[in-house]
């Protein structure tokens, strides 16, 4: 087990600052994911951990040490790359236990803590072959197994199964999760996909431009995100996103009576945030009046997206039965459920309910 603190952590590059003072607080055996989008210093922060990139200020500390300026090998970490880097003249035994051989342990030993990598991974009958012979799921596979052969006390995965398609990468999520219950080993994940982030993680900290805008389990941060920013990171299809309207907006018109209807939370709101799951569509001449422009079926569900009178953009509705029948051109209804609208002010913080 294993606690990793980041305090104050910097990175800078020339005059260039890309990580600008973060703290994060990693509990013993917890899954966190860092999570947020290209650019954000989320793989940067990683490799900071790993000590594959110098500090340039703030204080790291791994199981209690600080950790700054300790050699990545003696770290007690071990990093799990989006390229798989095997040896490709190599076996998977050999790959798996290269590592054990340079540090010296003897072959009954490196031999033993394959094999019990290779049970709990299941790929066991794939010890004999060469990464050319195996698909990208074995081989991501082999490439987390020699990190568990090290043991390490905290595992770092970085963008891990970006290589892979998207039913595998599924696959491999349930694969992740497993093996961190089944290890209780602290890990912490880097991604770009919110979904990883949302499935996977105990908490999850969301980047942003080289700062954390938040931390916490994922539904807490689902149902009260800090700001805008974090409220359309997370959630697909994405938030709706509606402005106050002007005072000489046409008191008739949709965008004033979707206001009217959430009037009594959102006294000082700049804009209001109404996720797609939120909105139930009616008959036509019932609620908020809406023009149906597009329709995305998922087969479980389909993806309305509405035009509604002073409305700057589209607004997205899930509707959990594909089987209603609305076409292109459709006039509707809309009501909110009145308990989930988040309001924003003009900072774009998330305004507390009372």
């Amino acid at each position: 087990m294993c606690q990793v603190q980041l305090k104050n952590i910097r990175k800078s590059y020339a005059d260039n600052d890309v990580i600008k003072g973060i703290d994060i607080d990693v509990k013993d055996g917890e899954f966190m994911v860092f999570v947020g989008p290209s650019g954000c210093g989320k793989s940067t922060t990683m490799r900071m951990i790993a000590g594959l990139e110098s500090i340039s200020a703030g204080d790291l500390f791994i199981d209690g040490v600080r950790s700054n300026d300790i050699h990545p090998a003696d770290r007690g970490a071990a990093m799990v790359f989006q390229s798989y880097a095997l040896y490709p003249h190599m076996t998977v035994r050999e790959n798996m236990g290269f590592s054990l051989k340079m540090a010296g342990e003897k072959r009954s030993k490196r031999d033993e803590q394959v094999a019990r990598a290779a049970d709990i991974l299941k790929i066991t009958d794939l010890l004999e072959r060469y990464p050319k012979e195996l698909s990208g799921g074995q081989r991501q596979r082999v490439a987390i197994g020699r990190a568990i052969v090290r043991k390490p006390k905290v595992f770092l995965f970085d963008e891990p199964l970006s290589n892979l398609d998207a039913a595998l990468r599924v696959n491999m999520r349930i694969e992740l999760s497993r093996l961190h219950k089944e290890l209780g080993t602290t890990m912490i994940y880097v991604t770009h996909d919110q979904v990883e982030a949302m499935t996977m993680g105990d908490r999850i900290a969301i980047f942003n431009g080289g700062l954390v805008e938040q931390i916490g389990r994922p539904m807490d941060i689902y149902r009260s995100p800090a700001n805008k920013f974090v409220a359309h990171f997370l959630g697909a299809p994405t938030i709706n996103f509606i402005h106050r309207p002007a005072a000489q907006t046409d008191s008739g018109s949709g965008v004033v009576q979707l206001w009217q209807q959430v009037a009594h939370s959102t006294a000082d709101a700049v804009s209001i945030g109404i996720r797609p799951e939120h909105i139930h569509l009616l008959p036509a001449g019932q609620g908020v009046a809406a023009q149906v422009l597009l329709v995305e079926y998922l087969g479980d569900s389909m993806i309305v997206h509405v035009r509604v009178q002073g409305c700057d953009d589209l607004i997205k509705v899930k509707q959990a039965d594909s089987r209603v029948s609305i076409a292109s051109g459709d006039t509707v209804g809309m009501r909110v459920d009145l308990d989930y609208v988040l309001a924003f002010d003009a900072a774009e913080k998330l305004i507390s309910r009372s």
